[in-house]
């Protein structure tokens, strides 16, 4: 998996940051990785620096989907066939990257680490926004995509040039609706994704209802419009 870069989007991770790229480094050390610090206002950039971790350094705040960006260019230009989004909260474990390797070794273009492919009960109001969008997505592409709210998921050499060289690619349900469409082919396996080892999500309740109304109007309306280049 030599050739595989795990993408660690962060913004104020100093509670975690140091324990994500840890394990990494002590259990997975054959594994690339890069620490995106988007802008953090905290110490999350001092202490990649003072442990030496790769990083690339964002002067401001872009959000999720410029980070993401900006870490897909780099797996872009130094030419990694395979990049995997991983959180910098301690949510997602190195132990599956493995699995979800294989996956799209069998030639697919996106594999999403799903905590529903096997365990389609519970996960209370989690559960209850994925399945929405899973059924939007289904609507609009004819697809079943268990989990299309989990942020594991690993990408090909062509769609990291998709996601390095346009606009309007961000690491959300919406983009794999559209990349659905314009044929890509999506695979999802089983994971355990845990809670965030400290801090707060930025995912409040009122911010949830908000994201998920934005999704289905994107999913529904403006994704039918979006041209790929």
């Amino acid at each position: 998996m030599q050739d595989v870069l795990l993408i660690i989007p962060s913004y104020n991770e100093e509670k975690n940051i140091e324990r994500v790229v840890g394990e990494i480094k002590e259990r997975f050390p054959w594994l690339d990785y890069l620490v995106v610090n988007d802008g953090s206002t905290d110490r999350t950039a001092q202490i990649c620096r003072e442990k030496g971790y790769h990083m690339l350094n964002l002067p401001v705040n872009l959000g999720l989907a410029g980070c993401f960006q900006a870490g897909m260019k780099y797996a872009y230009e130094k030419g990694y066939p395979y990049a995997i989004q991983f959180d910098g909260d301690g949510q997602h474990r190195p132990e599956y990257i493995e699995k979800i390797y294989e996956k799209i070794e069998e030639g697919y273009d996106i594999v999403i680490g799903s905590r529903f492919v096997e365990c389609p009960k519970g996960g209370g109001m989690r559960m209850l926004g994925s399945r929405i969008l899973a059924l939007a997505i289904r609507l609009t592409t004819g697809v079943r995509i268990s989990d299309p709210t989990s942020g594991m998921r690993m990408f090909n050499r062509e769609m990291i040039r998709e996601f390095a060289l346009n606009l309007n690619y961000g690491p959300e349900p919406d983009t794999i609706s559209f990349l659905l469409k314009q044929g890509a082919k999506v695979a999802e396996v089983q994971v355990e994704i845990g809670e965030r080892l400290a801090g707060e999500s930025y995912l409040k309740p009122l911010v949830a209802v908000k994201y998920m109304v934005r999704m289905l109007i994107s999913i529904f309306l403006i994704q039918n419009f979006r041209m790929r280049q």
